[in-house]
């Protein structure tokens, strides 16, 4: 016999509400596996799996217009919940750098002393790839860029954290459903990809400077270090993305 559940043990599961349940409903998201004659719901496993990607790309910041959009396609269950996990893992290594600097300061008061500035903020910003950044385009990129960042406010740099994290989810979901690095959905992510460079000051993408050789680095950069390529949903994605931009800048 198939197992179900009731709305209710659901929303307890899924932390959530028979409220939010309901609405994800009414929105197309999420269909009870069977209505009851009394009009209680009930949800099967593959409703649970559902749920279960509907929530994760909440997490990324989709709406849920666009969720919807993103569930209708014909993608393998397991290759959306593998890209989904590189981007999980990902945001897992930049916790636990927080985690370590803050209880690094901690310790650090207990004994009296102040801590050491240079990891105090350690995964709070893109200061993890300040090496490879200085190293590739120099020193003075770096700080300008960095400077841009530390004068954003709070909130505007929880735009860019997620414009980036839908851009990166975008970009997993392509590689996972094999699309042709020169179709035309491709190039548009490539474009977005290339813009939102260019939103960042002090870069060659920004400033006029070998925008083609940036755009290949970085890429070359996403496939050969595996923190770049946890954002696209591991190697394969990152692969893909290479190839697309390549194509894009080539044209």
């Amino acid at each position: 016999m198939t197992r179900e559940w009731t709305i209710q043990q659901v929303a307890r599961l899924a932390g959530t509400t028979s409220r939010t349940l309901r609405h994800y409903g009414d929105a197309g998201l999420l269909t009870p596996s069977r209505v009851g004659a009394n009009g209680y719901r009930f949800y099967d496993a593959a409703s649970l799996r559902r749920l279960q990607r509907i929530l994760l790309l909440r997490e990324l910041g989709l709406g849920l217009p666009r969720i919807a959009e993103v569930l209708a396609r014909d993608v393998p269950e397991s290759d959306a919940l593998s890209a989904h996990l590189g981007w999980l893992e990902s945001e897992r290594a930049r916790i636990e750098r927080q985690i370590a600097a803050v209880a690094s300061t901690i310790d650090a008061r207990k004994e009296g002393e102040e801590p050491m500035a240079e990891t105090m903020f350690d995964g709070f910003d893109h200061t993890v790839h300040r090496e490879e950044v200085i190293q590739r385009w120099g020193a003075d990129t770096y700080a300008r860029s960095d400077a841009w960042w530390r004068n954003l406010s709070p909130e505007e740099k929880a735009q860019q954290r997620d414009a980036s994290a839908r851009l990166a989810a975008d970009w997993a979901d392509a590689a996972g459903r094999g699309i042709r690095p020169d179709s035309a959905e491709a190039r548009e992510l490539a474009a977005r990809h290339v813009a939102w460079l260019r939103s960042i000051p002090g870069t060659p993408a920004s400033d006029g400077g070998d925008l083609r050789g940036y755009v290949l680095g970085l890429a070359d950069m996403y496939v050969a270090d595996d923190r770049f390529g946890a954002n696209y949903g591991g190697g394969r994605g990152a692969k893909f993305v290479r190839e697309v931009l390549r194509h894009h800048v080539s044209e």
